[in-house]
């Protein structure tokens, strides 16, 4: 991460993934991982500053094509871009897929394609 500040619940950068630009939010900081190693420091840290790394929940605000960096790397790495800089790289490890028609999914109609 390369921040002037510190990064929190809540930040609203802009995720540029191939080719989409796209505003995102940070809903939730799960984890700090220690760069070198992998390892992971700190369960839900408050927030990141400049040379932490963590694993982060981004909810985009529109629909993106995405998918997970081991799946298909070209479309699982992103840059995360605030005051016109790159504030931070990585890559996608989970994507919670959606419905694309926008319709709403029923408890019971996720459990049953679930299985």
């Amino acid at each position: 991460m390369n921040h002037p500040g510190q990064i929190g619940n809540g930040y609203a950068p802009v995720l540029d993934c191939h080719t989409c630009h796209i505003a995102v939010k940070f809903a939730e900081i799960l984890t700090k991982i220690d760069r070198r190693s992998g390892k992971e420091l700190e369960k839900e840290p408050k927030f990141l500053k400049n040379g932490d790394a963590g694993m982060i929940k981004m909810l985009p605000t529109k629909p993106m094509v995405v998918e997970t960096f081991s799946e298909y790397p070209p479309l699982g790495r992103f840059a995360v871009r605030d005051m016109r800089q790159t504030v931070a790289v990585g890559v996608i490890k989970n994507v919670e897929k959606k419905d694309p028609s926008g319709a709403k999914v029923t408890k019971s109609a996720a459990k049953k394609g679930g299985k």
